[in-house]
């Protein structure tokens, strides 16, 4: 395979260290991985930031709103430098809340609820956040002790960033419009992003779009890296031979 660099964004809540077993796996075959933290994509100056520093890379993939946010970043490259990066997704609904159009997503009083409770009681909530990210499988248990042991300590006006673009970013037209590579990955247990999501985005009709499914919660990246990055790997092998 060529030199593949990848820029990895991480999800809401957690930090960096809930990917670092998925860094680690894809660094195994790719030949640079770097994973950032959630940023505040609506703020112009810190988007062109990225998009700057994502223009470095060949794919820019990402894991719940880090998908959202990676969307973002290859259609900003695509209008700005004409570049096609390729787009990976882990488990991200490109509209996490509910509107008209989009049915797939968390009903708009029920994130309302969820935004008040994190405003009234951060640390609360997070940790609710963190089980519903493992529930759905067998071993939510044990698996929400693991989340909890590689949680660190977020910025909190990061944090309440990362639910306004939560509730506002709806990035289905990006997807459907997008003529680049893209990916993706979601997990049939996941309790909260729907795996039908794979066949509405099948359904755009998007020109290089594929989706794939896997086994497991919400938290299939962290909890089965190796897997998750041997798919990752294939897909970028089947469209490196398809483009020879």
């Amino acid at each position: 395979m060529n030199v593949v660099k990848i820029l990895l964004i991480t999800g809401w809540g957690g930090g960096t260290q809930l990917l670092s077993a998925l860094k680690q796996n894809l660094e195994q075959q790719a030949d640079q991985v770097e994973l950032i933290n959630i940023f505040n994509i609506l703020d112009p100056e810190v988007l062109q930031k990225h998009v700057q520093q994502a223009q470095a890379f060949d794919v820019i993939m990402g894991w719940s709103l880090g998908g959202q946010l990676a969307t973002i970043l290859v259609n900003q490259i695509q209008q700005q430098y004409q570049q096609h990066k390729i787009l990976i997704t882990l488990g991200s609904n490109p509209c996490f809340v509910q509107n008209s159009d989009w049915q797939y997503a968390m009903s708009e009083s029920t994130f309302e609820q969820f935004k008040m409770s994190f405003y009234a009681d951060a640390i609360t909530t997070l940790k609710k956040f963190g089980f519903m990210v493992c529930q759905g499988v067998q071993t939510a248990k044990e698996d929400f002790k693991k989340l909890q042991s590689l949680i660190r300590a977020q910025n909190i006006e990061l944090l309440k960033q990362g639910l306004d673009e939560l509730e506002q970013l709806n990035n289905v037209n990006i997807l459907k419009q997008y003529t680049g590579n893209q990916y993706h990955i979601f997990s049939k247990q996941d309790y909260l992003v729907s795996y039908k999501i794979a066949e509405k985005l099948q359904n755009l009709d998007a020109k290089f779009l594929e989706v794939d499914l896997i086994h497991g919660s919400h938290g299939f990246p962290l909890f089965f890296a190796e897997e998750v990055s041997c798919k990752i790997f294939q897909y970028l092998k089947k469209i490196q031979q398809r483009s020879e």
